[in-house]
């Protein structure tokens, strides 16, 4: 039985995550997997076998009633709510998605933190001046089944990133893992040695009906192999406040890009620095 404790605020406060382990009920975790694996052979016929999510749920023809169950679940809401002291709301079926593994081959996501490196024109010093409110920028992962995917630097939402971070990845958009043309070991191979090339790197391991929440500032990525079966719901913690940030940033994005600012590197100076 899930308890929750002070450890929990401590963990989300100084590591950037913290798991509530098995608050999903058993009973409710099998109705999941059922109306996953459905959503998943629909994605995956509809985009391929490497489609690695089905988003948002409510597009595809599957039981919606175990994930409203799941959204509605009130030891959830009241866990969350504690951590990041906001009264909060689920994002609903129209935005929840479903992370799978992929079909025929591994695959590895780049490192990165969330709307500073994977949003084009984002900008970068708006999103430095909000990054440290604990109201905005959490993402979950909810396991059906067990979870090593995740990868993150733990403490790194609280700092700029280190030199080691700036000399790994000197320039923006940040590289992927060259993995083209290898056969699966290799491609295995080759995200792993990806991974742990980032001082500090840790996988985060979540047990069946375990639920994560973490910063997404973190430095955090995800690594996937088509024979580990993945069913992990896969949410923000939505509210008035981030809500209307967010959609002030993808504007200004969008006007950004639209003037011929692709991506902005927060590192220059320092770069500069330590090329000096």
């Amino acid at each position: 039985m899930f308890n929750f404790t002070d450890r929990h605020i401590e963990e989300y406060q100084t590591l950037g995550y913290t798991v509530f382990h098995g608050i999903i009920p058993v009973k409710l975790i099998d109705e999941l997997r059922r109306e996953c694996d459905r959503g998943a052979e629909l994605v995956r016929a509809e985009k391929g076998p490497q489609s690695q999510r089905f988003q948002p749920i409510a597009h595809f023809d599957i039981d919606q009633k175990p994930f409203e169950e799941f959204q509605n679940l009130a030891e959830i809401r009241d866990a969350v709510s504690r951590i990041i002291q906001i009264d909060w709301e689920p994002s609903g079926l129209d935005v929840m998605g479903v992370l799978i593994e992929p079909a025929n081959d591994p695959y590895c996501m780049k490192w990165h933190r969330d709307w500073r490196d994977n949003i084009r024109g984002c900008d970068v010093k708006d999103w430095e001046a909000h990054s440290q409110d604990p109201r905005m920028f959490n993402q979950v992962n909810a396991a059906l089944y067990e979870d090593s995917c995740t990868w993150v630097v733990p403490g790194s939402h609280l700092r700029p990133d280190t030199d080691a971070e700036i000399l790994r990845f000197p320039e923006r958009p940040i590289p992927e893992p060259e993995l083209k043309g290898l056969g699966a070991a290799a491609r295995e191979r080759v995200s792993l040695e990806y991974l742990e090339s980032l001082p500090g790197a840790k996988r985060i391991l979540l047990d069946a009906g375990d639920y994560c929440l973490y910063r997404n500032t973190l430095w955090h990525t995800g690594n996937y192999t088509p024979y580990k079966k993945r069913a992990t719901l896969h949410d923000g913690t939505n509210n008035p406040i981030f809500r209307e940030w967010g959609q002030n940033a993808r504007k200004v994005a969008a006007e950004r890009v639209a003037a011929g600012i692709e991506w902005e590197n927060p590192n220059t100076e320092r770069l500069a620095q330590l090329a000096g």
